[in-house]
C-alpha cells in the first residue's frame, strides 16, 4: 500500500479521499489554490502545497505545479477525484512518466472511453447495447449528413465526440434545422474540447438515466456493484441520485451489469468506472463511460457496504479485488441530494460566507461536505458544497428519512437549493419512481409560468 498520496482536487471529494487514506494509514498531501488555503481538507492533510491562484487553469488544472508538488512531498501516487484532470489522459500519462501512480485507469483506456465514438464502438464489440446512430465522425458533405439523419429517423441528437458534462450536444427535430445544428455543435466542440468531431444518434423522447458502477483490478478481474438512477437532472446536471434504480427488472439489471463487467475485462480496465445508459421501454442503451469515481458514489456504498475509494486505492496499489461477483449484495435503498450554493429555482450561483452550517443526523444519514461555519465559498468553482445521503430498508423509508434530514439542515448566509429538494421529496411523480430525464426541467418550466 502507498505511504503517501497527493489529492489533486478540492471540495468534498478531496475530504472524502483524505478520509479513505487515513483509515488505511496513508499520509495525504492536499494541493490548493490561494483561495482554498483555509479549507477543511487542507487543514487536516499531513502536508499541503499551494499550486497557484484561484482560477482553475492556474491551479487545479496546472499539471506542472501538481507534479512538482508530488515531487517535493515525496508522494507515491496521485488521486484525481472527479472533474478537473480526472479524465485527462495526458495528465494520467504525465503522472506515470514522472514516476508516480495514477489512481485510475491507464491513459490509453481514458483516451478510448473519452472519445464517445471510439467508446461506443468498443462497447458494441464487447456486447454492450448502444444507442442507434452513426458510429463514426460525421462527414463534411451536407448531403451525406442529411442521408444519415434520415436513416436514423428524427428526432436526432448531435454530440461532440470529446464532450462531457452535458456540453456539446444539440437535439434536432427537423431536417431544416440539421445542418446548422451540426455546424454550431462543431464550433462549440472545438472551443470547449479542442476537438471539432461530432456524431449523431437517435434522440429518445422520455428515457431514464440509469448507470452501472464497476470496479476492476490490474489482473483482469471485474465486478459490477449495482445500478443508480440519476434521472432528476437540469441541463444534463444531476440533482438527485438513488440506488438501486426503481422499477428495473432484476434479470435485466444482472444481465447489463455482467456485460459491463465483461467489457472491463476485454478492454483491460482498471479502477472505478461508471457505464451510463439511457433506459427506455425496458431496454438499456450505452451513452458513455466515466473513467473515475462519481459524485454519486455514496449511494452505491450505502447499499453495498463497500468503500469505493479504498477499493480504488487498493487496486491502484496492485492488489486483486477482494470480492467476487457472488459476494456483491445490495440491500435497502439510498438517496443522495446534491447541496449547491445557488438560488433554488433560478440556479444563479450564491458564493459568500456561510454564517450558520448545521447538518442533520440520525439512523441512516450521511453528510459528505467540506463546508463549516464561517467558511467562505469562492466564486471560482462548481457550486457543490456537500451531499446529503440517506439509507432506508425501503425506498419509502429512504424518502421519509431524507425529508427529516432536509428539515434539520440549516445553511445561512448564502442561498442553497435545499428548498428545491424539499419540494421534490414531496413530488408525487418522484415518490412513485421512474421519472425521465426531462421531468425536472418540465417541472421548473411550470414554476416559471406560475403553474
Amino acid at each position: 500500500m502507498f505511504g503517501k498520496v497527493l489529492i489533486a482536487n478540492r471540495g468534498e471529494i478531496a475530504l472524502r479521499i483524505q478520509r479513505a487514506c487515513r483509515e488505511l494509514g496513508i499520509k495525504t498531501v492536499a494541493v490548493h489554490s490561494d483561495v482554498d488555503r483555509e479549507a477543511k481538507y487542507v487543514k487536516l492533510a499531513d502536508e499541503s502545497v499551494c499550486i497557484g491562484p484561484a482560477p482553475s487553469a492556474a491551479s487545479y488544472l496546472n499539471v506542472p505545479a501538481i507534479i512538482s508538488a508530488a515531487e517535493v512531498t515525496d508522494a507515491e501516487a496521485i488521486h484525481p477525484g472527479y472533474g478537473f484532470l480526472s479524465e485527462n489522459a495526458d495528465f494520467a500519462e504525465r503522472v506515470e512518466k514522472s514516476g508516480f501512480v495514477f489512481i485510475g485507469p491507464r491513459a490509453e483506456t481514458i483516451r478510448l472511453m473519452g472519445d464517445k465514438v471510439s467508446a461506443k464502438n468498443a462497447m458494441k464489440k464487447a456486447g454492450v447495447p448502444t444507442v442507434p446512430g452513426f458510429d463514426a465522425e460525421l462527414p463534411e458533405v451536407p448531403e451525406e449528413i442529411i442521408k444519415i439523419a434520415r436513416g436514423i429517423g428524427y428526432p436526432v441528437i448531435v454530440k461532440a465526440a470529446g464532450g462531457g458534462g452535458g456540453r456539446g450536444m444539440r437535439v434536432v427535430h427537423t431536417e431544416a434545422a440539421l445542418l446548422n445544428a451540426v455546424h454550431t455543435t462543431r464550433t462549440e466542440a472545438q472551443a470547449a474540447f479542442g476537438n471539432p468531431s461530432v456524431y449523431m444518434e437517435r434522440f429518445f423522447e422520455s428515457p431514464r438515466h440509469v448507470e452501472i458502477q464497476v470496479m476492476a483490478d490490474k489482473h483482469r478481474n471485474a465486478v459490477y456493484l449495482g445500478d443508480r438512477d440519476c434521472s432528476m437532472q437540469r441541463r444534463h446536471q444531476k440533482i438527485i441520485e438513488e440506488a438501486p434504480a426503481p422499477g428495473i427488472n432484476p434479470r435485466a439489471r444482472a444481465r447489463i451489469g455482467e456485460r459491463c463487467a465483461e467489457a472491463c475485462r476485454k478492454i483491460g480496465y482498471e479502477g472505478a468506472g461508471t457505464f451510463e445508459f439511457l433506459y427506455e421501454n425496458d431496454e438499456f442503451y450505452f451513452i458513455e463511460m466515466n473513467t473515475r469515481i462519481q459524485v454519486e458514489h455514496p449511494v452505491t456504498e450505502m447499499v453495498t457496504g463497500l468503500d469505493l475509494v479504498q477499493m480504488q486505492l487498493r487496486v491502484a496499489a496492485g492488489e486483486k479485488l477482494s470480492i467476487k461477483q457472488r459476494d456483491v449484495e445490495t440491500r435497502g435503498h439510498s438517496i443522495e441530494c446534491r447541496i449547491n450554493a445557488e438560488d433554488p429555482f433560478r440556479f444563479t450561483p450564491s458564493p459568500g460566507r456561510i454564517t450558520t452550517f448545521h447538518m442533520p443526523g440520525g439512523p441512516g444519514v450521511r453528510v459528505d461536505s467540506h463546508a463549516y461555519n464561517n467558511y467562505v465559498i469562492p466564486p471560482n468553482y462548481d457550486s457543490l458544497i456537500g451531499k446529503l445521503i440517506v439509507y432506508g430498508d425501503t425506498r419509502d423509508q429512504a424518502i421519509a428519512r431524507m425529508q427529516v434530514a432536509l428539515s434539520e439542515t440549516v445553511v445561512e448566509g448564502i442561498k442553497t437549493n435545499i428548498p428545491l429538494h424539499v419540494d421534490l421529496m414531496r413530488d408525487a411523480a418522484f415518490r412513485a419512481g421512474g421519472t425521465n430525464i426531462h421531468y425536472l426541467e418540465t417541472k421548473l418550466a411550470g414554476y416559471a409560468r406560475g403553474t
